[in-house]
């Protein structure tokens, strides 16, 4: 009974309904995202032909580069946890729940990350915010730059 009441307390907190909050939660992809298709776009450009989540390899990487031995992550700073960014801020509601899964997030990328090391790739981890308009191009250079060295 008293937890009941504590999801009650945490539901009437959020600003939208739960209907509201299901629609938008569903409308967020894990794939083929804004910053993965800047990516992508940017590297095609550079003449990179790649394979986009490839399912053969640990956490399903973003982009993979056979060629030259890479993989690529581009990460949701809120969804992975970007330590430092202020993108990325713990909910005020339902707090537990979100540290729980966004922690387990951070532990499973750590994992396939060092899975992809061992088996000899070099893993790179795109955050979102390196992907602003004002820092874009210079970033990107400097991704593919470290893609073909």
């Amino acid at each position: 009974m008293c937890c009941q009441l504590k999801l009650i307390m945490i539901a009437q907190m959020d600003r939208l309904s739960s209907e509201a909050r299901s629609k938008n939660m569903a409308k967020i992809r894990n794939s083929d995202t804004v910053p993965e298709k800047v990516v992508r776009k940017y590297l095609h450009s550079k003449g990179l032909r790649y394979r986009k989540n490839d399912k053969r390899y640990p956490g399903k990487p973003d982009i993979v580069l056979r060629k030259y031995n890479t993989v690529i992550f581009v990460n949701g700073c809120f969804w992975h946890c970007h330590e430092g960014c202020k993108d990325f801020k713990l909910p005020k509601t339902n707090t537990a729940f979100w540290e729980k899964k966004l922690v387990k997030n951070a532990e499973r990328d750590k994992l396939n990350y060092d899975k992809l090391k061992a088996d000899g790739w070099n893993v790179i981890i795109v955050w979102e915010c390196e992907l602003r308009n004002n820092v874009r191009k210079e970033y990107l250079d400097k991704l593919y730059n470290k893609i073909i060295k």
